[in-house]
């Protein structure tokens, strides 16, 4: 028998590297993500920065009131991240661990709203140093991935793989944002003013 009798066989790397025939299912929502993003950015950048917005009643100012709400939203952020390994890991987990996940998700970006509209309209986008830039677009890519996430979840052709990567991808910008900024304002001034 010679080489030409064998059928063709596809070689393990070459099955792993072919096309997701369901991976423009995720074009739309990571399109609209990006375009979020995009305007976030553009429209920090473009408008002038009032210096203040919000200030949430028991903090000393609107910095330590963001840095605590962000350390509230990355501690959940954690929480998401547990929970989604349990409901993820092939293994029958509790009907609880759903609720706590999605729970979890739900008021970790809440918590996020106050911080990003003091953001956008206190500061603006700002580019003044490399922590500074990092942390604006960090905060971009964080609303920007939140949106394509949610807007997966309900999308049919989606292809599984685009839920996980997308909650780690926001889950890495959260934490980025956090480390530029709340971790930032600990370590520099102390855990309040």
């Amino acid at each position: 028998m010679t080489h030409a009798d064998h059928p063709a066989r596809e070689s393990p790397v070459t099955q792993q590297l072919a096309p997701d025939p369901r991976a423009a299912g995720i074009l739309v929502p990571l399109l609209i993500g990006c375009l979020v993003a995009l305007l976030l950015g553009v429209y920090g950048g473009l408008h002038e920065p009032t210096g203040f917005s919000v200030n949430v009643t028991g903090f000393s100012s609107g910095a330590y009131a963001k840095a605590w709400l962000t350390s509230l939203a990355a501690l959940l952020a954690v929480v998401q991240v547990v929970s989604a390994r349990i409901m993820y890991s092939g293994s029958p987990s509790p009907a609880w661990v759903s609720t706590l996940h999605r729970w979890s998700g739900r008021i970790a970006v809440l918590l996020t709203v106050p911080v990003l509209v003091h953001c956008l309209f206190a500061l603006g986008f700002q580019t003044y140093s490399p922590r500074v830039l990092a942390h604006s677009l960090f905060g971009c890519v964080f609303y920007g991935t939140f949106v394509s996430k949610m807007l997966s979840l309900s999308r049919r052709g989606v292809p599984n793989w685009a839920v996980p990567v997308l909650g780690g991808v926001l889950f890495t910008a959260l934490i980025a944002v956090w480390l530029t900024s709340a971790v930032w304002l600990f370590g520099a001034k102390g855990l309040h003013s």
